[in-house]
């Protein structure tokens, strides 16, 4: 069973990746596929990122965990009080089995802004027609 995120958004709210989308053509289509059918769905690993980051402003740790690389994955996740503000993404580039985003992202934690910039890999797994992209790891250049 997917639990639903803590915090539901109107398919017609501004997504909070910041593609100026609304939720429900963005990441919420993306979530949704995951939410309805255990289906992960994003189609570059922008996308990825992107929903990613939205998951995490939602609270839908069951998808962070799931579009985690397993040889990375922490067993578990917790998001504490962090409120997550806005999304930059600086650079972004694919091949056909791996990619990268440079981002910034802006929170606050406790009450206290913070600036997170991380420049994250990702990789293809599975066959190329039913594979999916997953999250690997990140660094943080600053």
């Amino acid at each position: 069973m997917v639990m639903m995120p803590k915090t539901r958004l109107r398919d017609s709210a501004a997504c909070p990746c910041g593609t100026g989308l609304d939720y429900g053509t963005c990441c919420g289509a993306i979530h949704r596929q995951f939410l309805d059918a255990g289906k992960l769905s994003a189609t570059t690993p922008e996308a990825l990122m992107r929903s990613r980051y939205s998951a995490y402003s939602l609270g839908l740790l069951p998808y962070l965990l799931a579009t985690w690389h397993p040889s990375t994955a922490p067993g578990d996740l917790e998001l504490g009080f962090t409120k997550w503000l806005s999304l930059e993404v600086l650079h972004s580039e694919a091949s056909a089995d791996a990619g990268v985003v440079e981002f910034v992202a802006k929170y606050k934690a406790n009450g206290k802004a913070e600036t997170l910039h991380e420049i994250s890999r990702f990789v293809w797994e599975g066959p190329a027609l039913s594979g999916a992209w997953l999250y690997v790891d990140g660094i943080h250049p600053d």
